[in-house]
């Protein structure tokens, strides 16, 4: 399977409740396989590494492309996560992409940093990195970092070179992106906000086309009312998050939850091509586990069938 067939649709996975997580997010990522999606993808949280278990996955479930979505960069150096993404990509035999986040005051306080200039750190931040996964070493002078290893940093095998995308979803954030990386990873931006502000941002700031990968918070369900209630208890972190915040208000919604995708296979799949319609690349579903192993399952299904018609509508 080819990246262009398999990145179409995708799912993030968790494990919260696993006697083991990594063995857990295995086993998940084998049903998902079986299920005929081509990609999964894991955030960065503060307890497991996510490209350690992108490796793991992408090692022990081969028909997967694996990536992280997303690594805050305040608190973190270009070479330790060029090092991290580089071996991952070894590991999988070049089927691993890497998401980066500006980050927030949060993660800053977990590593007791200030978390000021973020454009500018997200910048510097990706000059280093990709000159680092381009030619193997960097000599980077910045005003918040510097990056020039004084031994070779590319890692044998690490090919192709690692694909680099960042959640950005603000005008400054989306021009470096489009400027230094591969695409963006959007999360709780609806359609409008998609096709009206973040598609034509990001085009503008690039030469060439870039990947815009769509995390959609959604679940196939017959239980519509009472998932729902679970999303908006669940995802009302997001809204006070100021990043979130504005892009749930773009598209006119009051609640993060607004943007979670519940109901039937039907609407669930229209929903879904709206955001092809609006501009995305890839669409990428996360809590699907909000309704039970059996409605996830389900969702998966359906996701699984959605690629193989497009896969068929694109003749691939």
């Amino acid at each position: 399977m080819t990246l262009s067939e398999s990145m179409t649709l995708g799912v993030a996975l968790a494990a919260d409740n696993a006697g083991n997580y990594v063995d857990e997010i295995v086993r998940q990522a084998r049903l998902v396989a079986e299920a005929g999606l081509g990609s999964v993808w894991f955030g960065q949280r503060m307890d497991y590494d996510s490209p350690t278990l992108a490796a793991i996955v992408g090692r022990e479930v081969p028909e997967l492309q694996v990536g992280t979505s997303a690594i805050p960069v305040v608190g973190r150096h270009p070479l330790l996560v060029s090092s991290q993404a580089q071996t991952a990509q070894a590991a999988t035999h070049g089927r691993y992409h890497l998401g980066l986040a500006l980050g927030s005051a949060l993660a800053a306080s977990a590593f007791g940093v200030p978390f000021d200039r973020p454009i500018t750190r997200l910048r510097e931040f990706l000059t280093g990195l990709r000159e680092l996964l381009e030619t193997g070493t960097a000599d980077v002078h910045g005003e918040l970092l510097t990056t020039a290893p004084p031994l070779p940093a590319a890692v044998a095998g690490a090919q192709p070179r690692v694909p680099v995308l960042v959640a950005a979803m603000g005008p400054q954030a989306l021009r470096v992106t489009g400027e230094l990386a591969d695409g963006t990873l959007p999360y709780l931006a609806g359609p409008k906000t998609l096709s009206d502000h973040i598609v034509p941002a990001i085009t503008r700031a690039t030469a060439t086309a870039p990947r815009v990968v769509a995390f959609v918070p959604g679940v196939v369900t017959s239980d519509i009312d009472r998932i729902r209630a679970k999303a908006v208890e669940q995802l009302a972190f997001y809204e006070q998050v100021p990043s979130y915040r504005r892009v749930i208000e773009l598209e006119g919604a009051t609640r993060a939850a607004d943007l979670a995708v519940i109901g039937d296979e039907e609407t669930v799949a229209a929903e879904i091509e709206r955001y092809y319609d609006a501009g995305a690349t890839e669409v990428v579903l996360t809590t699907t586990d909000l309704a039970g192993e059996s409605d996830q399952h389900r969702t998966w299904k359906l996701l699984g069938e959605l690629a193989a018609r497009r896969r068929d509508s694109n003749g691939l």
